[in-house]
């Protein structure tokens, strides 16, 4: 975006700021709608939170596997994501309901998640031990989560329930533009002339720790653009005198939470059950899709065969290629949306990847690997997007934080339990083939899709 772009956008937002005064003392009131520039520019932040998700998801198996981890384990090594979001997103999203501050809300949580995000990032591909990778993992996934959730409860914030889809999937857009750069990034840096196979003194490829370095430079300043070109929507002095004096030590915190739980609205209710499935699948996914591409093109898994590396590679292209087709989905949809709302634009994407997850381990060819991930694609857009859609219009807005918190539970629970029962089930009911991982997805995809049907979207008045 150039200057000019930047200060007409800037200029834009304050003046809507100025517009939506007297929404920040009537917080149900009608919130001033903003162009699609505009909500754009609130969402580039995304960018960054997404890119560093996308490079754990293609890079970190690869990672633990170079550094000596076993196939079966490698669930056991992702737990950083499930148990720090599990645990920071409600306690993170019921702080940024309280907080009153210069920058607002919000904000505060952006800017100091993206800066322990970039750090982390910058350390990763340097690790000389697996419980290295592992320990920087946690806290990187814990930085991101502190980011993250109050990213979702700003769209709820600052946009007009009318825009709740767009904001959304703006958001969609941004996790599929970031995803396709973090995972083509390796591949595009050999396309430059760096070797493959070169490696650090870990056994790490080259091209991994400069992604990582270009990631941890997209964190911090993606998401201090958008904290700088759209500032958070006044609070009302009755407002900010009800925060001022609302208690704020731990045992206050996690109260909050538990009433939060009791006062869940319905719609969140179905929704989380839909999630268990939707999420188990894209779990599944990310931990094995470079195993079952090394078991499906090369027959190996063993990450001291050169053709491990040529995996790696491979599950980041197409990674790269789901994620394409997931910005491209996510603009199509903002109207479709409008129309027909978001229920059922989920249903019809999450079966598309369903199918595309069942059939992938059936393709041997790499040209033929890249026709399943249209509906993956198809799926990751409407997962990204459309889920809080239908979510955000049935939470009371004072509390939008923690309940954007609670409902990214509904994604880290379903991660735990697939760590926990895969490994189980992984030598006797899979076969220790990895290719039975990515069907298994594919099924759940198909499961999650049936349980939209029945969730009943609610808006509040």
């Amino acid at each position: 975006m150039g200057d000019g772009m930047a200060e007409e956008t800037v200029t834009g937002m304050h003046a809507a700021v100025q517009a939506g005064h007297a929404e920040g003392a009537a917080p149900s009131g009608r919130k001033p709608r903003l162009s699609f520039w505009q909500i754009l520019n609130m969402n580039v932040g995304f960018f960054g939170i997404q890119f560093s998700f996308g490079l754990q998801q293609s890079n970190m198996s690869p990672i633990y596997k170079y550094l000596g981890a076993h196939d079966a384990s490698l669930p056991y090594l992702w737990l950083a994501g499930p148990i720090t979001g599990l645990i920071v997103q409600p306690l993170i999203g019921a702080l940024s309901d309280r907080t009153v501050s210069r920058l607002g809300r919000r904000t505060p949580y952006f800017l100091i998640g993206a800066l322990i995000c970039s750090v982390c990032l910058f350390a990763m591909p340097l690790s000389p031990a697996l419980w290295i990778a592992a320990s920087l993992l946690w806290i990187l996934d814990a930085a991101n989560n502190i980011t993250m959730e109050p990213y979702r409860a700003f769209v709820g914030d600052r946009l007009d329930t009318t825009q709740h889809a767009v904001g959304y999937l703006a958001q969609s857009a941004f996790t599929g533009l970031s995803q396709t750069l973090a995972y083509l990034t390796p591949s595009i840096l050999v396309g430059l002339g760096m070797q493959a196979g070169a490696v650090n003194t870990h056994g790490i490829p080259d091209v991994v720790l400069i992604a990582f370095i270009i990631g941890a430079v997209c964190s911090i300043t993606s998401v201090a653009w958008s904290a700088w070109t759209t500032p958070e929507l006044p609070l009302s002095e009755q407002e900010k005198d009800r925060m001022r004096h609302a208690p704020r030590n731990l045992g206050a915190t996690l109260g909050e939470i538990v009433d939060a739980i009791r006062d869940m609205p319905a719609t969140m209710r179905q929704l989380a059950v839909m999630m268990l499935f939707q999420w188990y699948a894209m779990f599944c996914y990310w931990e094995y899709i470079t195993l079952s591409i090394a078991r499906t093109l090369f027959r190996t898994t063993d990450s001291a065969n050169p053709a491990f590396a040529q995996s790696a590679l491979i599950s980041g292209q197409m990674g790269g290629f789901y994620n394409f087709v997931a910005m491209l989905a996510a603009f199509a949809m903002m109207p479709l949306a409008r129309q027909l709302g978001a229920k059922p634009i989920h249903v019809v994407c999450l079966l598309c990847g369903g199918a595309g997850m069942l059939l992938l381990p059936g393709m041997h060819s790499r040209a033929m690997l890249l026709v399943p991930m249209l509906g993956v694609g198809l799926a990751w857009a409407s997962m990204m997007g459309n889920p809080y859609a239908m979510l955000a219009s049935s939470i009371p807005p004072e509390r939008a934080g923690v309940y954007m918190g609670l409902f990214n539970v509904f994604i880290v629970l379903p991660m735990l339990l697939q760590i926990l029962t895969v490994p189980l089930m992984y030598e006797r009911v899979l076969a220790s083939n990895p290719e039975n991982v990515i069907r298994l997805a594919g099924g759940m995809l198909l499961i999650a899709a049936a349980l939209t049907l029945r969730v009943k979207v609610q808006t509040r008045a």
